[in-house]
């Protein structure tokens, strides 16, 4: 019994870093985004607003997804955490992102990315206590995590950086 005691701790101890695989998400159209049918992908997280100055970063968010699409997804999600930038509804966000910037990678309904109510992906993505590898802050709309194939965090970048700079594009090359 002992030795299948110690057994389970040392399992516990060494178990692989976390994984985002374990998420499931609302989508903004009202399924659900499970994210480990992405398994063996990229995922490219960014928390996204409407009337930002930022916002026409969609363009370039479309165009990496269908660049690296057999091997990266782009998962949107709009918040409104940040001067009111995001008021709309889901029907409303979704409608804006299809007709401006035909957006066809997945939207998740929208959350809070910080705070008190900040989503449970949000919490994990910010949290080295809990993705196990950095710890982050969503300082603004648009920032971006990048997770690899098995679902690690590899990175954050801040708004500034633009979806196809190569700070992001060299890990997808």
């Amino acid at each position: 019994m002992m030795k299948l005691i110690m057994t389970m701790l040392m399992a516990a101890v060494f178990a692989a870093p976390a994984s985002i695989h374990q998420f499931k998400v609302e989508s903004i159209d009202g399924g659900t985004i499970d994210f480990s049918r992405y398994k063996g992908k990229k995922i490219l997280v960014v928390n996204t607003a409407s009337k930002c100055g930022y916002t026409p970063q969609y363009k370039d968010l479309e165009a990496l997804y269908e660049q690296y699409k057999g091997k990266l997804v782009v998962i949107g999600f709009p918040a409104n955490n940040f001067g009111g930038q995001e008021p709309g509804s889901n029907a409303d966000i979704k409608e804006f992102c299809e007709e401006n910037y035909k957006v066809s990678f997945p939207m998740a309904a929208k959350v809070s990315v910080k705070g008190s109510d900040v989503h449970p992906l949000y919490k994990w993505l910010t949290n080295k206590s809990e993705n196990g590898v950095l710890d982050a802050s969503v300082s603004w709309n648009f920032n971006k995590f990048l997770l690899d194939e098995n679902g690690v965090l590899i990175a954050h970048f801040p708004s500034k950086v633009k979806p196809m700079d190569d700070e992001i594009v060299q890990y997808l090359k």
